[in-house]
């Protein structure tokens, strides 16, 4: 058995490949799994609604190329957020939220990451959170139904951009079925805002954290920052989660038209083993 395993996030290839072949270089590039985006875009929403002929292609290229999908980051409620005041736009939420756990199922995909927002492009209050609050409930109870694991990343906003927030609706769900999923990188950011170290906040979950991002950032900055050019410490934060029992990781960084793309695959499966490795020796 290995001591832990490395996903790779879906958008750090085109998106034009197929299914077998993202799996296939996912595993040529050195990775474990990987990690399916449903992001905000119809496209990806689309998949939401695949057919089961879809699905079976997708389990057939699983299958085929030995690589699974075992985790799933949906962000999708960025645009259609649990929080919202709109009615419209909370059921479209919580329709998103079924559909996406029932895909979740059909794949064999073990954790959800939800994004930590009330509201998203909408400013946030009483009225958000308290719906919020609500909907998780009924997500909570969805996730329990078929056996998924969800867990809150980590954001770039403030109402959840540290464990400790993260933990506030998570004890008060109280549910076995939702924890935590930070990223690290995002976490190095909100240190600097609150002058709390990410490892302090990183024992604020412990029990509850089932999986962790590892991503590059610089203050102020949260995507496209090249592995090794920012501040994220990932020795000594991969240290903390190793202790808080974490053996999951994914690699999240994009696919920007890099013509060297892939290259930049292994480049940083390289980068990431080498870090866990000094951990996981």
């Amino acid at each position: 058995m290995k001591a832990y395993q490395l996903g790779l996030y879906e958008k750090s290839m085109p998106k034009t490949l197929s299914w077998e072949e993202k799996l296939e270089l996912t595993k040529l590039s050195g990775f474990d799994w990987l990690e399916i985006s449903i992001d905000e875009t119809d496209e990806k929403l689309a998949r939401l609604d695949w057919s089961e002929a879809q699905r079976n292609e997708v389990r057939h290229a699983m299958e085929k190329t030995g690589v699974k999908m075992n985790t799933m980051c949906l962000s999708g409620h960025r645009k259609y957020p649990l929080g919202t005041k709109d009615e419209k736009t909370r059921q479209r939420s919580l329709e998103i939220m079924e559909k996406a756990i029932d895909l979740a199922a059909d794949l064999g995909i073990r954790i959800i990451q939800l994004a930590g927002y009330d509201v998203y492009y909408d400013q946030g209050d009483a009225q958000t959170k308290a719906n919020f609050i609500e909907n998780l409930h009924k997500a909570g109870e969805m996730a329990a139904a078929k056996g998924i694991l969800m867990g809150f990343e980590t954001m770039e906003t403030p109402f959840m951009d540290t464990v400790e927030k993260a933990m506030e609706y998570v004890n008060l769900m109280d549910s076995p079925y939702l924890g935590v999923y930070p990223d690290i990188g995002n976490l190095t950011n909100a240190s600097l805002l609150y002058g709390k170290s990410v490892n302090d906040d990183l024992l604020t979950g412990q029990g509850h954290i089932v999986a962790a991002h590892l991503k590059e950032t610089v203050p102020g900055a949260y995507r496209e920052i090249p592995f090794g050019t920012g501040h994220t410490k990932y020795v000594e934060n991969i240290e903390v989660l190793k202790e808080l029992g974490v053996r999951m990781f994914v690699g999240e960084f994009w696919y920007i038209g890099s013509e060297s793309w892939q290259q930049d695959l292994k480049d940083a499966s390289t980068f990431l083993r080498k870090h866990l490795d000094t951990v996981f020796k």
